[in-house]
């Protein structure tokens, strides 16, 4: 095995032991602030007229008689050998709960973040050519006022003008591609915008800098120079947002998905949360976090792509 590779593995397995760091402290903290709520999850699953002997067998039923160290300990072991939990109230697998759900979430996320980069990458590199100018300050302007609007509050509006008052889509629900368009475009719009100011800030940078004048002055076109010296750099910021970006959308994009009643990952970690079902906010937080750490991993993979400069990203 070459140096290089050893230093590869090396790098990776220490990245990796940092994930599981990462991800134990994860689960410990969400378990240790459930379990600090001033609410009782055996009332909440046998209800408000509940007794107290049945309330009584349904903590025992579910291990809620354990001291808290025991809980998070059996909790850790069943884990790691994959067993996640049954649902409080559905009597459902955890983790077959989640895994039945992200199909959509994906689905939403892939297509959110298709606008993402469609509005995202050519505003960027048009703002970035005309820097300072009236099509720069238009596009920070509207940006800036888009982005600063809840996300349920731009759902609502394009549900009232888009759905609602002129029919050209479904409302909320999940089916074909008609259903899909608004909560993508919803989140598209938002990520989009931001995206461009990002790749703005970035590629303003890269020219202005001393490889890009020389490319310049050997007389190469400018769209050469753009896209092939000056954007390969720029795009290398903008992949590291991207990328935690995607982790965050597959964990569940939960106010678009509550909005249009959208079935995923998000949708179901809310219900979880107004029901106090432990098992499954522990699963739903621990699958987010796994897509996290995934997802640092593969940017770190992208960069020497991108730039083959940067020895050793791992």
């Amino acid at each position: 095995m070459s140096a290089r590779w050893k230093l590869f593995v090396k790098r990776l397995l220490k990245r990796l032991g940092w994930a599981i760091v990462t991800l134990f402290g994860t689960v410990t903290i969400t378990f240790i602030l459930l379990h600090s709520a001033p609410v009782d999850p055996a009332r909440m699953i046998a209800g408000a007229k509940a007794d107290p002997q049945t309330i009584a067998h349904i903590r025992h039923q579910f291990g809620l008689d354990r001291p808290a160290y025991q809980q998070f300990g059996f909790y850790c072991w069943k884990m790691i050998r994959g067993d996640w939990g049954i649902s409080n109230f559905t009597r459902e697998p955890v983790l077959n709960s989640i895994l039945d759900r992200f199909p959509a979430t994906a689905e939403l996320a892939a297509a959110g973040l298709f606008f993402y980069l469609l509005i995202g990458i050519p505003l960027g590199i048009w703002t970035a050519r005309h820097k300072n100018g009236w099509q720069d300050r238009l596009v920070l302007i509207v940006g800036i006022l888009i982005i600063s609007l809840p996300i349920f509050y731009l759902a609502r509006m394009l549900q009232y003008g888009v759905a609602y008052k002129a029919r050209l889509l479904p409302v909320a629900g999940m089916g074909g591609l008609a259903h899909l368009l608004m909560p993508a475009f919803t989140l598209g719009l938002v990520g989009g915008l931001y995206y461009s100011r990002l790749l703005h800030s970035s590629l303003v940078d890269v020219l202005a800098q001393d490889y890009v004048r020389s490319a310049r002055a050997r007389g190469l076109s400018e769209a050469r120079v753009l896209y092939r010296h000056a954007l390969r750099n720029a795009l290398i910021p903008v992949s590291t947002q991207l990328g935690m970006d995607v982790a965050g959308l597959l964990g569940g994009v939960i106010f678009t998905e509550m909005v249009f009643a959208w079935p995923g990952i998000g949708t179901l970690a809310v219900r979880a949360i107004f029901m106090l079902d432990v098992p499954m906010i522990l699963g739903t937080v621990l699958f987010a976090a796994i897509l996290v750490v995934l997802a640092n991993l593969a940017v770190d993979l992208i960069y020497p792509l991108l730039d083959p400069r940067i020895e050793g990203a791992l």
